[in-house]
């Protein structure tokens, strides 16, 4: 069986790669990947973001704001990302809580988080999401709003089993991320162990969050097939059975087939 791969999460418009990048999705293709989910973290990457889209039919683009760029937003955002969303029929994401990073406004960053939420739900999108030291108010905000009606991942999820059963019951997807392949990420790994079929997912978050014993200095997309062998062993299966399940999953989640 060849595998079929969708890397849900990663930032292919990030400078560090940019020059890179017929080689390393040639790379990718050869080991299987056929998808990339490649999210925006601020204004400023969107316009690239869309031209590698454009210039790359395994690329999905999904737009939004991360966390630790609200300090960056115009104050046309929330219209200028609608408009993105409505042209290139895209995901929202990476949004997010990040309350791991000092000097972040906890309440700008909710209120940036809900307005790309409930755009989301007005346009029908689903959503890629960030979550760091947060998981008790990001609950808290998504039952507020009524869940994920149109779905939604948590990216490089880093929660407890418990959060996997809050988290399901809102409608959310669950992506693993390199840091799963970490020998001492025990936390992760029973996780992963804890997630339904039908909601797991498996991303990169390239360039970023290199697998272990994957020599450096940046993460790709190829590299997925590392937290695809990962899985196999937390969930005691195959790694083909792995790729299906998350390629089925992810295109029903945010398209792409």
């Amino acid at each position: 069986m060849n595998m079929k791969l969708f890397d849900t999460h990663a930032h292919l418009q990030d400078p560090r790669v940019a020059g890179d990048m017929d080689a390393m999705m040639a790379r990718a293709r050869s080991v299987g990947v056929a998808r990339v989910l490649s999210c925006g973290t601020r204004e400023e990457d969107w316009g690239a973001l869309a031209g590698l889209a454009g210039r790359h039919p395994e690329i999905l683009p999904a737009f939004g704001v991360h966390p630790w760029f609200i300090e960056t937003l115009s104050p046309d955002w929330v219209n200028a990302l609608g408009q993105r969303m409505t042209n290139d029929a895209a995901a929202v994401g990476e949004i997010g809580l990040d309350f791991a990073v000092d000097g972040l406004d906890r309440g700008k960053q909710e209120a940036v988080f809900l307005s790309q939420l409930r755009l989301a739900k007005a346009l029908r999108r689903p959503v890629s999401m960030h979550c760091r030291k947060a998981w008790g108010r990001l609950v808290e905000l998504l039952k507020q709003e009524g869940g994920l009606p149109h779905g939604g991942a948590i990216h490089a999820f880093s929660g407890s089993v418990e959060m996997v059963r809050e988290c399901l019951r809102l409608g959310a997807f669950f992506s693993f991320s390199g840091s799963i392949t970490r020998p001492a990420n025990h936390k992760a790994k029973k996780a992963a162990a804890a997630v339904p079929d039908h909601r797991l997912l498996i991303e990169t978050d390239s360039p970023d969050m290199l697998p272990a014993e994957v020599p450096g200095p940046l993460n790709e997309p190829a590299h997925v097939i590392h937290v695809v062998n990962t899985l196999a062993a937390v969930r005691e299966t195959t790694p083909d059975e792995i790729a299906q399940t998350t390629w089925e999953n992810a295109v029903r989640l945010f398209g792409g087939n």
